[in-house]
């Protein structure tokens, strides 16, 4: 067949989900309008008007694809020739075991390969309602959805709980940092891609210096709520650090202060009672942020209070934390298991307003999106991938999973971060060295069992795969 077949599928909002959704129906020989509203409507948290900006972290979290499932994400997603993995390892910086990225050439890579495409039409400004005539559209708005675009999406649904609240981290200008307080190592020294093993500042605090910290999160003055707000709840996996401290005065030190698998050079027999990390944001390595300190506090009380940590004193800041409103779907109960709106299946959701959580899992969510849109438009059949793959796991939990209650009747469906949980277990016996020493939290037996499951994920993933070009060639 050929392109002049086909006509165009609209994609709404240009961030990694929306990005590689274009990129795969281009792929397939669909042509594509991508429109993207910035700049001429802008958000609360983007500050540039370029593709699949990052407007949080610069991680892309662990890259092992052997133990860890986000890891498995990215391999999957790179053998599915996701362009935002390969602009995410052409433009990778030292992270210990993580995938890091410098957030404006990650930002230009997607948005070059974007023009660069011939059969993608890029266009500014907002999509408020999409058009009656367009019987094929993904919305990839993500968790900043404009006001009037979510409206319709609600009454269209007759939903009307769609936000959760999502904050970000501060960034610190390296030279500011006191290095002589201060110092470079990743968590057991793991060196991951394009790393070191000594990847991270670390900012050690003794345990009255953590307690006067603590009581200074908790006193701090706060960003307040409009009254539309106050009943919108937090996604667990990015809470803003002050709301962990309410939860128990040892939640950070068990969180992202946690000082396991780290030692002071400077006291080697001394371990520090907690330790806050920052994790380098670009490449030239003049920016760091820090790691889980997501945080709603005012600006000024930000300042004052991370000056407090050792090391920190001087801190200059890029960046200060914020706090925006994000919109997400109950997308078992609304959306079928390709990811159409089942009230109106000209529509097609993809990223975080699907309830998934993270860059990867919004990027992968894009792909299956535009996967299951090309094929529709090409007059094909494209089943699901397995659900013992990272990216059947993810669309099994937002089209399937989880519909429980809670008091009321209320769906209890939250944003999710793809977890080796949401995979179905393995139930052979799995072989392990049961005298393998512990790595970190994982015991050699757990190792094991999460091995098995990556390896079977893999193979499964490219039976899929060669079904769905058999299919194809059909």
């Amino acid at each position: 067949m050929t392109t002049a077949k086909f006509a165009p599928i609209h994609i709404i909002g240009g961030g990694l989900a929306g990005s590689e959704a274009a990129w795969q129906l281009a792929r397939a020989g669909v042509p594509v309008i991508l429109h993207e509203m910035r700049p001429l409507r802008e958000t609360a948290a983007h500050k540039t008007d370029g593709y699949a900006e990052l407007v949080c972290s610069n991680s892309f979290r662990s890259d092992d694809a052997a133990a860890n499932a986000v890891g498995l994400l990215h391999e999957e997603m790179r053998r599915l020739g996701s362009l935002i993995m390969c602009a995410a390892d052409a433009n990778q910086v030292p992270a210990g075991g993580a995938l890091a990225v410098d957030r404006d050439g990650f930002s230009d890579a997607v948005s070059d390969a974007l023009k660069a495409e011939p059969l993608i039409t890029l266009e500014r400004g907002e999509v408020a309602v999409p058009p009656a005539d367009w019987d094929s559209v993904i919305i990839a708005t993500g968790p900043l959805t404009s006001p009037d675009l979510a409206a319709a999406v609600a009454q269209k649904t007759g939903e009307t709980q769609l936000a959760f609240f999502d904050a970000i981290a501060p960034i610190v200008h390296r030279d500011s940092i006191d290095m002589d307080k201060a110092w470079f190592q990743s968590r057991y020294d793991k060196a991951g891609p394009g790393g070191s093993g000594a990847d991270y500042i670390n900012c050690p605090m003794s345990r009255e210096q953590y307690d006067a910290f603590i009581d200074a999160l908790l006193a701090g003055d706060k960003t307040s709520f409009k009254e539309w707000e106050a009943n919108t709840p937090y996604f667990n996996g990015c809470l803003p650090i002050e709301v962990m401290a309410e939860r128990g005065r040892e939640t950070l030190r068990h969180g992202p202060m946690k000082p396991f698998g780290l030692t002071n050079p400077r006291e080697p027999e001394r371990k520090p009672y907690a330790v806050v990390q920052l994790r380098q944001d670009n490449k030239l390595g003049t920016l760091f942020n820090m790691v889980g300190f997501q945080t709603k506090l005012k600006h000024g009380e930000q300042v004052r209070i991370f000056r407090t940590i050792p090391g920190l004193e001087n801190a200059e800041f890029a960046r200060l934390g914020g706090l925006h409103r994000n919109t997400f779907l109950n997308s078992p109960k609304l959306l079928d298991e390709t990811l159409r709106l089942k009230a109106n299946p000209a529509w097609r959701f993809a990223g975080q307003i699907t309830g998934c959580e993270g860059y990867v899992e919004s990027a992968s969510v894009g792909l299956m999106a535009a996967r299951f849109a090309a094929a529709e438009r090409r007059g094909e059949t494209l089943p699901p991938p397995p659900p013992t793959t990272a990216h059947g796991a993810l669309l099994a939990h937002i089209t399937g999973g989880h519909i429980e209650t809670i008091d009321g009747g209320a769906s209890s469906f939250q944003p999710m971060n793809v977890n080796f949980g949401l995979f179905p277990p393995i139930t052979e016996p799995v072989a392990y060295d049961k005298d393998g020493r512990k790595y970190g939290r994982g015991s050699a037996k757990n190792v094991a069992r999460k091995g098995a499951l990556s390896a079977r994920a893999l193979a499964d993933l490219a039976q899929w795969m060669d079904g769905t070009k058999a299919d194809a060639a059909e």
